[in-house]
């Protein structure tokens, strides 16, 4: 598909990067489960000679996910963290890193637990008021890296504004677009340098592969990530590439419904007396509404919501007795999750700084999937009364 920034985003997901296959017309994209490739000679090809540094079906699905972020380039990943390792990969020690307080656990336990041992110095400061990032910018610092809306409770970084620091100051801003998906936000026309997302979730869509992406324009940052991703290799393989793929193709459906079902099940939590606090950013009192509004093209499926007078047993009882949200990590399926942060996705950060973010003990996080709502607020009522 060629000239793929022409056609609407619907068309994209089904027909960027997958040109049928000019050996038997197949329209879908086969699945090259080879390892290596023939060559005429020493050094001779036909582009291909080792799969970890090339493959037909991954190259196919990082045209498409790029043709999504209406982007140059695309690098998949074995996971979301491959993606995120290999970004902190081009720094240096004694280089600083500015993110935000409220971070997914596992990127958090990368950054202080992995690469903080080699001498890079992250600050996990508020981002909601964008102002706030210089303050933290000295000599050293090189990576802005925003999460918006956050993991769990959905602050809304304003992209644009961050892109503005960044060039003034002659950094890489890149962005975790994970909750949003490429059909709601996308970064790089909002001055990032870098789109992150982990795969595994609304781009996958279905719950069955882990995959992670990096996205970018700039051809020298492309070449950097590149070699990294080839020389440490955590690349995907064919098989979960073909499963993305044909994930992808509903991915403006599925959000659609994402979205609608997210609203109608945002408004009936926020009007029940047993939810304290709901984390949703298409309301209008949450904080920064008018920034999502702007950057983003609806608001999402995922929610938070704080248990009134919940202690922590009262919390998992809730947690575990939902017949159609099924208790489990990860988000971004068809099907609807109910998640734990504090002792499952956020476990490893210390309790002190988990909450002084918000994310307390009596926190449940919603992925709302796409089933009928009406059987999902059933089965919020039959649980919460």
């Amino acid at each position: 598909m060629s000239n793929s920034k022409s056609y609407k985003f619907g068309t994209k997901a089904i027909h960027a990067g997958a040109d049928p296959d000019p050996s038997t017309g197949a329209i879908m994209t086969p699945i090259f489960q080879t390892s290596t490739f023939v060559q005429e000679s020493p050094g001779k090809h036909k582009g291909y000679a080792y799969a970890r540094g090339k493959n037909p079906t991954r190259e196919a699905l990082q045209k498409n996910i790029a043709a999504l972020e209406n982007a140059k380039h695309c690098l998949c990943f074995s996971s979301g963290m491959g993606s995120v390792d290999t970004v902190i990969k081009l720094l240096r020690p004694g280089d600083e890193v500015i993110t935000g307080d409220d971070l997914y656990g596992g990127s958090y336990r990368m950054f202080t637990k992995v690469f903080a041992n080699y001498g890079i110095k992250f600050h996990f400061i508020n981002m909601t008021n964008a102002s706030n990032i210089e303050k933290y910018i000295t000599k050293n610092t090189k990576l802005i890296w925003a999460e918006t809306p956050t993991n769990p409770t959905m602050q809304i970084i304003d992209i644009e504004a961050c892109g503005k620091i960044a060039k003034q100051h002659n950094l890489i801003l890149a962005v975790d677009n994970t909750f949003a998906s490429p059909y709601l936000q996308n970064p790089l026309a909002l001055g990032a340098h870098i789109v992150m997302h982990s795969v595994t979730k609304y781009l996958g869509g279905h719950s069955d592969v882990v995959m992670g992406a990096l996205v970018m324009d700039d051809d020298k940052l492309y070449e950097q990530l590149a070699f990294i991703h080839n020389s440490c290799g955590a690349t995907p393989g064919p098989m979960d590439s073909f499963l993305v793929m044909r994930g992808i193709k509903t991915l403006h459906l599925r959000m659609e419904r994402h979205c609608f079902n997210g609203r109608k099940i945002a408004e009936f939590l926020k009007a029940h007396t047993k939810i304290e606090k709901i984390y949703w950013p298409g309301f209008t009192d949450h904080p920064n509404h008018e920034i999502a509004k702007k950057q983003m093209k609806d608001f999402g499926g995922m929610i938070s919501i704080v248990l009134k007078g919940a202690d922590l047993e009262e919390t998992f009882r809730i947690a575990s007795s939902f017949k159609v949200f099924s208790l489990a990590e990860s988000l971004g399926g068809v099907e609807s999750l109910i998640n734990h942060p504090a002792t499952m996705t956020h476990a490893s950060i210390p309790k002190e700084e988990r909450e002084r973010a918000g994310v307390v003990d009596n926190l449940l996080r919603l992925s709302v999937g796409v089933e009928d709502v009406e059987d999902l607020i059933d089965d919020l009522k039959n649980v919460l009364g």
